[in-house]
């Protein structure tokens, strides 16, 4: 946090240093000279004292100022958003053309004391003053690309330790799965010889959503009916722990496109907490998870009853928890997801949107 405070800072402070550097080099190049001007036959009619344009230094400093953050912090963000490069370039262009107007218009309203009727001085700094603010206005767009590419580097190497850090994670949650699985294939056995069916398929299940998790979790994407097939299995289980009243859960799903891949284990955090915590023992609780797909847009809705208990999905330490699926989304999806949190007396719902691509 303190590096990052320094680094704001000495961005700051160089900013400062940069204009105070534009207004020296503006004020300190007023220079006052002689325009003559002759009569038919070459004699002297009259002679005027006329300072440059830029003796209203602190106008042009403000114009600059606004032409370059204005470029910088918002108009550019605009027009990245254009699919027509001409479009985005005519439009920046004439940002450009109107503040350098007004600088012409207004450079002439200051000046005292004002030019003579017959002499327009400023007219002989125009070019200079068009190639004053062009400058400014490259180093705006210099500014911004190099701030966006800062930011996408700094976001590759976020996701890259984040991933290295869940791999970590899951290396060390490592015990043996040979073991754990020739375990859970006995425990299978057992229970189907003692005729135990309902035990044995949630074995089956469990060993199965074991399998998912240790081998094929650990790709960046996965086939979505995977992921579904996922969901169904950790529904399935967590209903044992019910009476069939107690849980109802109704879990709906279009046919999806083969080709389709998901970051794995997006949506297992908000389906297990729905169990925690909006299922009570002797009373009917509702789930309901809706997963579908239209033109590349994933739509993921989960909801439940609110017994008041549900902002421990927030504090939960034990589980991945919301803030860590925020975070996973804000990684995995930046720009393409959004998530929304509706809580109420009676309800708590979670719409999620995805961009798949």
């Amino acid at each position: 946090m303190n590096r990052i405070k320094r680094n704001h800072l000495v961005e700051i402070l160089l900013h400062i240093l940069f204009w105070a550097a534009i207004f020296y080099t503006t004020g300190n190049s007023n220079k006052k000279f002689d325009v003559v001007r002759f009569n038919i036959k070459g004699d002297i009619k009259q002679r005027v004292m006329v300072e440059t344009i830029y003796s209203q230094s602190f106008l042009t400093l403000f114009l600059l100022m606004l032409l370059f953050y204005s470029t910088a912090f918002w108009l550019l963000k605009k027009v990245m958003t254009f699919k027509s490069n001409t479009a985005r370039v005519a439009v920046v262009l004439s940002w450009t053309v109107c503040i350098f107007e007004l600088n012409s218009l207004l450079a002439p309203l200051v000046t005292s004391p004002p030019p003579p009727p017959f002499l327009n001085p400023f007219g002989f700094f125009h070019f200079t003053n068009a190639i004053i603010f062009l400058a400014m206005l490259g180093i705006a767009i210099a500014y911004f690309f190099s701030k966006e590419w800062i930011k996408s580097d700094l976001l590759r190497k976020q996701i890259e330790a984040h991933q290295l850090s869940t791999e970590i994670k899951f290396l060390k949650s490592q015990i043996n799965p040979h073991f754990l699985f020739n375990t859970l294939n006995n425990l299978f056995s057992m229970a189907q010889a003692k005729g135990n069916d309902e035990l044995a398929d949630g074995i089956s299940k469990l060993s199965g959503m074991m399998r998912y998790m240790i081998y094929e979790s650990n790709a960046e994407t996965v086939p979505l009916k995977k992921e579904i097939e996922y969901i169904n299995n950790c529904i399935a289980l967590n209903k044992l722990r019910y009476a069939d009243h107690e849980a109802v859960v109704d879990f709906r799903y279009n046919e999806f496109i083969s080709d389709l891949t998901i970051a794995p284990m997006i949506f297992i955090p908000f389906v297990e907490n729905a169990f925690k915590h909006g299922v009570t023992i002797n009373s009917t609780s509702f789930i309901d998870i809706s997963i579908t797909v239209q033109d590349k847009e994933l739509l993921f809705t989960c909801s439940n009853k609110n017994h008041s208990l549900i902002k421990k999905m927030e504090d939960e330490k034990s589980g991945i928890g919301l803030e860590n699926v925020k975070r996973r989304l804000d990684l995995l999806y930046p720009g393409k997801h959004n998530l929304e949190i509706k809580i109420d007396q009676d309800k708590f719902r979670v719409i999620l949107k995805i961009e798949l691509s």
